[in-house]
């Protein structure tokens, strides 16, 4: 699969230096000593970080970055993007486990590089004051960044009261008819005025009334 290539990049300065944070003139500084920290670890290692013991490194046909332009733009990419090394591989065209072979590989010939301009990251305080010809002290504020004003807290207001709500609760008996819970009694009641409980003297005594 395709991947990015330095001369697609080159075209446009400003997208270049937003992947490297070097300039193009800047960058074409870096590579010389830059490939030659790469030639010097691949004599002695391989790509899987085990010692060259056989045969010599060269640059096969199909690999995913075959000049020393593209190496270096790959892992100065890297640092400054802080991706993912899946998406990193995908960005230059390789798996992940690839690109997790040659990050191995070219950080440390960055490394050797920066060192050989004088541009490697300095270690310790009296490094870094050594290198700026200023004493350790103001070497510090350098490193040290000045005590942050803290930005002032606005109050926090007070939550609104919640609404009362009235409360209603038991007010003496209540003055609605009671339901007859006592089933029994109320079919005793109802067998009490059945027509076949009636007598026949009520019947007639009704009778004669009409």
């Amino acid at each position: 699969m395709a991947g990015l290539r330095f001369t697609e990049l080159q075209s446009r300065p400003l997208e270049f230096l937003d992947f490297t944070s070097l300039t193009l003139d800047e960058f074409q500084q870096l590579v010389p000593p830059f490939e030659t920290a790469f030639h010097a670890r691949m004599s002695a290692w391989r790509m899987d970080g085990k010692p060259r013991t056989a045969r010599r490194f060269t640059v096969y046909n199909n690999c995913p970055l075959p000049t020393p332009e593209d190496r270096l733009l790959f892992i100065l990419a890297y640092l400054k993007t802080s991706t993912l090394q899946v998406v990193h591989g995908r960005l230059f065209g390789m798996v992940q486990g690839k690109a997790n072979q040659w990050i191995h590989v070219l950080l440390p010939a960055l490394l050797a590089a920066l060192r050989t301009l004088g541009d490697a990251p300095a270690r310790s305080l009296t490094a870094l004051a050594q290198r700026l010809g200023v004493s350790e002290a103001d070497a510090a504020i350098v490193v040290t960044p000045l005590e942050e004003v803290p930005a002032p807290v606005a109050p926090v207001p007070a939550p609104a009261p919640a609404p009362l709500l009235p409360m209603t609760g038991p007010n003496g008996a209540s003055s609605a008819p009671k339901m007859l819970l006592n089933r029994k009694r109320v079919i005793a009641a109802r067998k009490e005025i059945t027509p076949s409980k009636m007598s026949c003297s009520s019947m007639r005594s009704s009778s004669s009334s009409f």
